[in-house]
């Protein structure tokens, strides 16, 4: 078996699995144990998914393009700029007020 990724944590290294199980890919998850070694120490980088040497080409690029839905999900997500509107809108009301009120 190789390492097809190297996960920032446990869960995303299981999320990446799940969707190399759904494509027919066998996986291994390792590193549960190391990752609770570090008690509340932050830790990252000791998930990774493994995969037969035969499918370490498809589950590469299964996981190239999961990763690059995944920027784009970030990059032009809509619901982000929301309360970035209120906020313009909230301001521009009250230079608004804040002019008429200076003008009595």
């Amino acid at each position: 078996m190789q390492i097809a990724y190297k996960a920032g944590d446990i869960t995303e290294a299981h999320i990446v699995a799940g969707l190399l199980n759904a494509h027919n890919i066998e996986t291994y998850v390792g590193g549960h144990y190391l990752q609770g070694a570090m008690g509340e120490i932050g830790t990252t980088g000791f998930s990774n998914v493994h995969v037969e040497d035969e499918d370490l080409y498809q589950a590469r690029q299964l996981i190239a393009e999961y990763e690059a839905n995944e920027c784009a999900g970030v990059v032009g997500g809509s619901e982000d700029d929301k309360p970035d509107s209120y906020a313009r809108w909230f301001l521009l009301i009250v230079a608004v007020l804040v002019l008429v009120w200076l003008n009595f």
